[in-house]
Formats: structure tokens, C-alpha cells, sequence
């Protein structure tokens, strides 16, 4: 067996361990959804459960104290119009610090800069004052407008956008467009790939939030998927089977939102300056 060949095997090897240990974490919550409550609690570990309770899935969803259809329902729509809104912000923001030159340009790009510095908690209780203030408590606004403005994605974008080739940009001068329609015409058809890489993090995100919407989604047809989790593992009730499940379900969406979109997301991760 030649260096080449050892080496070649030993990065096999090395990438299956790495593909096993991120996979446990799905087999055990796939193992425990199909349990019943006293198998998932025993002492005796069981690779897989003798008869599979695919019943827990009916379950989960006829449970009137955890309306899981309307939380899956709202963490769809509270993460399509955030991550759109976020993308477009901050789009906007970066092309304008990126490429429209002002006296106070880097000041501005600085002080937006010194908000990625300010811990979220920091912020919270104002935040949710505003919002009350608004009328927002156990709204899709409330839930959704606060998450809009994100700093990390803006920083990115530029760096994107430093990067973008002028003479793209200068062709469509030619043609008489101004800053907004190079935007939408030449700049956003040819960074799909940052977009998608961007819109995935921001998605992930959005989807797995659980203090705000706990805390402004007051009513419980307001609850996501997040909140409607929590309510499986109180200190008065103790719902693994359903819990585990609800998990399950809760993470497919974003599963499939990655095999659709993992070859622009590494595409987007290459030339965003997400690398290192």
C-alpha cells in the first residue's frame, strides 16, 4: 500500500467517525420518538424500539394543550417573511456603504459595526417595551420586525459587495441605470449563491428561536414550533415520546431546506468571506 493510498484511507476513515458522531444525535431522536414513555425512560439501553408507536405522530398532533400544526404553521411563516426581510435590509445597507461614497461612509460602517459588540440580552427588555408599546404582544409583527435588522449579515454583504466587479456595474451606467437598478438588475442575479448561504444561517436561526417568541407570542395561537416544544418538559409534566417527536418533525423542514440548497450554499460560503 503506497503513502498516497494510507493517506487517502486514513481521510475516509477520519470522515466517517466525524459523519457517525453528527448522526447520533438524529438516530437517538428518531429511536426515542417511536418509544413509549416507560422505554425511553428504563435503565436498559435498546438500539431500537421492538414495536415502533407511529402512533406518536397522531398524537402529537390531536394534543390540544400543544398545538404543534399551528407552531410549525408560524415558525414557517415568522422565518420566510424575517429571513426575506433580512436579506433584503441588509442587502440594501451593504450595497449602499459598499459602493455609494459619502464623507461619513466608514463612521457609519464603524458605528454598525460596534452593535455586533452589544449582547442580545442586553437589548431585550427594551425591545419587548417597544413592542408592547406597538400594540405588537401576540402578533406575526411583533415576532417578525424586531429579527428584520441584522448586523452580521450586512457586514457580510459588503464584504461580498467590495468584491463585486466594477465593470458589471459600469456596463449598466452605461445603460442608464442608477445605483438601484444596478442593484436589482446586475448586482442581486449574480450573488445567489451569498444570498442563499446568508438566507440559510438566518433561516436556521429564525426557525430554532425560542426566547422571543415564548415571550411575545403571548397567546397560543401564536406559539412556534420552539415554544410548543418546551411545553413537553415542565416541572408538572414530563413528555419524552412527544417531545422527541416533536423534534423530529420540527427539524425535517430545515433538512430538506438544506439538500435543496447545499450546492449554492457552498458556493455562497466561498466567495461571501465566510471562510476563514
Amino acid at each position: 500500500m503506497t503513502k498516497n493510498n494510507t493517506q487517502k484511507y486514513l481521510l475516509y476513515a477520519v470522515a466517517i467517525l466525524i459523519a457517525v458522531m453528527y448522526l447520533i444525535p438524529f438516530y437517538i431522536i428518531a429511536r426515542n420518538a417511536l418509544m413509549t414513555k416507560a422505554e425511553v425512560s428504563a435503565f436498559d439501553w435498546i438500539i431500537w424500539p421492538d414495536k415502533a408507536q407511529w402512533d406518536n405522530i397522531v398524537n402529537l398532533f390531536n394534543d390540544p394543550l400543544a398545538p404543534m400544526a399551528t407552531g410549525l404553521k408560524n415558525s414557517a411563516i415568522i422565518s420566510l417573511f424575517q429571513v426575506t426581510g433580512q436579506l433584503l435590509v441588509s442587502a440594501f445597507a451593504a450595497y449602499g456603504l459598499a459602493r455609494i461614497k459619502y464623507r461619513w461612509a466608514d463612521q457609519v460602517f464603524y458605528l454598525i459595526l460596534l452593535a455586533l459588540m452589544v449582547p442580545p440580552a442586553a437589548i431585550f427588555v427594551q425591545m419587548f417595551l417597544v413592542v408592547d408599546r406597538l400594540g405588537w404582544v401576540s402578533t406575526y409583527a411583533g415576532l417578525i420586525v424586531p429579527g428584520i435588522f441584522n448586523v452580521f449579515n450586512v457586514f457580510i454583504f459588503r464584504q461580498f459587495f467590495l468584491d463585486f466587479p466594477h465593470e458589471l456595474e459600469d456596463a449598466g451606467k452605461v445603460d442608464g441605470l442608477g445605483y438601484f437598478g444596478i442593484f436589482w438588475r446586475i448586482v442581486l442575479p449574480n450573488s445567489v449563491g451569498v444570498f442563499i448561504a446568508l438566507g440559510t444561517i438566518s433561516l436556521i436561526k429564525s426557525w430554532n428561536a425560542f426566547l422571543w417568541p415564548l415571550v411575545v407570542g403571548q397567546s397560543k395561537d401564536m406559539w412556534t414550533v420552539q415554544v410548543v416544544l418546551s411545553t413537553f418538559l415542565t416541572a408538572q409534566t414530563i413528555n419524552l415520546p412527544a417531545l422527541f417527536m416533536g423534534a423530529a418533525i420540527g427539524i425535517l423542514p430545515m433538512i430538506l431546506v438544506f439538500f435543496l440548497v447545499q450546492r449554492y450554499l457552498v458556493q455562497g460560503v466561498s466567495t461571501s468571506g465566510l471562510k476563514g
